[in-house]
């Protein structure tokens, strides 16, 4: 019950807490270290702007590469968006989040690396 409630504060929190001037995306990968085939969660937190056109997420390694791309629809757009990369195989990757505007112009851009390691078991 206690965890329960303090997931509902955590997500409320996520979705009414203004990001600043200069984080208008912010980004969350998780887990940061995992074991193949790994499935990534990426919650990316967008402040209401006009100018928010479309978000893209990727997840990229030296030997993978999966990207997914969103459409936004300005300060309509939902704050929280949940992105799921599903079977990554063992390497480094590099995610990032990047938002576009009205123009195609990148508007802001973050990353967060990942390790995912090859299973022990094979």
């Amino acid at each position: 019950m206690i965890k329960g409630l303090l997931m509902f504060g955590v997500v409320g929190a996520l979705l009414t807490a203004p990001l600043g001037a200069d984080n208008r995306l912010a980004m969350r990968v998780s887990p940061a270290v995992a074991f193949e085939p790994a499935n990534l969660v990426v919650r990316t937190m967008v402040e209401a702007n006009a100018e928010n056109r479309a978000i893209e997420i990727v997840a990229e390694s030296e030997s993978f590469y999966r990207s997914s791309e969103v459409q936004l629809d300005g300060e309509q757009a939902p704050r929280v968006s949940i992105f799921e990369f599903r079977s990554l195989p063992s390497g480094s990757y590099e995610v990032r989040a990047t938002l576009y505007g009205s123009r195609g112009q990148t508007l802001r851009s973050v990353h967060q690396s990942v390790s995912v390691m090859a299973g022990g078991g094979r």
